[in-house]
């Protein structure tokens, strides 16, 4: 099992801007104190997938202008900055994969488990959890690494990767213990 860390859009305007989910804050020590170094230190990939719209993107009419390309509302907060070694995808969609590579580039990494992780667990994580397990990966979700805008939102998405897509639930606690033994 080759698996890959999937980091949704903690970006400024999701965290702080312009569409800023509050509980965002609740995630954001798990992955920078805990997740995101171990996986870095077991070797795992840790890839970003940020929005990074255009102004004739049709979300956009869902949302307002948010995480436009090129601004700072589109760049990753900055306790969780990327590091050199890490994977950086620009998204336009809920999706991570639609349009991206992402299929492609996991493929050529080996990964066939994505530890789907960052905002909104009912929204990008689920729709980019969709794509992932139709293109056969496993899907875990560490429930502490993700978040909505809501907690009806978060057990939400929740339910639903479990149900509908088989995934794992679990903690990153659980998930480095695992890594560790391996």
């Amino acid at each position: 099992m080759s698996d890959a860390v999937i980091l949704l859009d903690m970006l400024n305007d999701f965290v702080t801007g312009e569409i800023e989910a509050e509980r965002a804050q609740n995630i954001i020590p798990t992955l920078r104190d805990e997740l995101l170094p171990a996986a870095r230190e077991h070797d795992i990939p840790v890839i970003y997938a940020n929005d990074a719209h255009r102004p004739e993107d049709f979300e956009l009419e869902v949302w307002g202008e948010h995480a436009m390309r090129g601004t700072a509302g589109a760049e990753v907060i900055p306790e969780l900055e990327p590091e050199a070694d890490d994977h950086i995808f620009e998204k336009r969609f809920y999706d991570a994969f639609y349009g991206t590579g992402l299929d492609q580039h996991l493929r050529s990494l080996g990964v066939d488990r994505l530890v789907m992780t960052g905002l909104h667990t009912n929204m990008c994580v689920r729709h980019s959890s969709a794509t992932g397990f139709f293109n056969g990966y496993e899907i875990v979700v560490p429930e502490d690494c993700v978040d909505a805008f809501t907690e009806d939102e978060h057990e939400q998405g929740l339910d639903y990767l479990e149900r509908v897509y088989n995934a794992e639930l679990t903690t990153a606690t659980a998930l480095i213990e695992e890594w560790e033994a391996a």
